[in-house]
């Protein structure tokens, strides 16, 4: 055999070699984009989303009605996260977890969406007051023991929530109801419907974990189905196939 049919086989060899290295590679990248992080320490396990509705009580103005309230439709959001089985090591620490670059993708007909942190005072969990509102990141911070009013989620595992409220969706005036339901029987009341409410969010949810940061993206159509008529919603995802976390670089 001579010396140029030599180097041309070993071409030959070397760039077959090249060509499975670089479709292992290429395979492997695409199920990364597709699978994502499958054996993280930790995992979010559940999604609840909890819809109604309710009015709060004009301030600043003399009262001549019974009732004379602007009307909020609210969607709260916990997340929960625990240990991912086998993959979690003892010294392994849920450091943070963050909801960041939140969108409103779909406006809804009727009002102005907001997103509300829980408060840090006693009482309810959430308030409409303008020092708790969210701009664009909430940060939960992992700690011995989970507690949303001071924004700290359990290091071994927790719940992090947060509130996306459709604000004066409408106002509720009247004389005649001896009483009323603070739930999603008012946006009735006040000849809407679920549609004209109806909303899509669309955020990144971020977890720390032993100083490495996993993000996946989620989108929410809100509030949850037949609100005006069951009064308050309950939705909850425990199918996370769509909910691809990747290293954050």
């Amino acid at each position: 055999m001579n010396t140029k049919l030599k180097e041309r086989i070993k071409l030959s060899i070397a760039i077959a070699v090249l060509a499975v290295i670089i479709i292992v590679v290429l395979m492997i990248v695409v199920q990364y984009q597709v699978e994502g992080e499958t054996n993280m320490p930790f995992k979010l396990s559940k999604i609840t989303v909890i819809s109604t509705a309710e009015g709060e009580e004009k301030t600043g103005e003399e009262q001549t009605n019974k009732w004379d309230l602007t009307v909020n439709q609210n969607n709260d959001i916990y997340f929960f996260i625990e240990q991912n089985g086998e993959n979690t090591k003892e010294e392994d620490l849920l450091e943070s977890v963050t909801i960041e670059n939140i969108v409103v993708t779909k406006q809804p007909v009727k009002g102005e969406v907001k997103t509300y942190m829980p408060n840090s005072g006693e009482g309810r969990t959430f308030t409409y007051d303008d020092q708790y509102l969210v701009q664009n990141s909430l940060e939960y911070t992992g700690s011995k023991n989970n507690n949303p009013k001071t924004l700290e989620i359990g290091s071994k595992g927790g719940s992090a929530i947060i509130r996306f409220s459709n604000t004066n969706i409408g106002e509720y005036i009247s004389n005649e109801d001896a009483e009323i339901k603070h739930d999603g029987s008012l946006i009735t009341k006040i000849g809407l419907t679920e549609q004209d409410v109806s909303f899509q969010i669309n955020f990144d949810l971020i977890l720390q974990i032993n100083k490495i940061k996993y993000k996946s993206n989620i989108t929410l159509d809100l509030p949850c189905e037949n609100l005006t008529t069951e009064g308050t919603t309950t939705k909850e995802i425990t199918d996370m196939s769509n909910i691809i976390f990747k290293r954050v670089q």
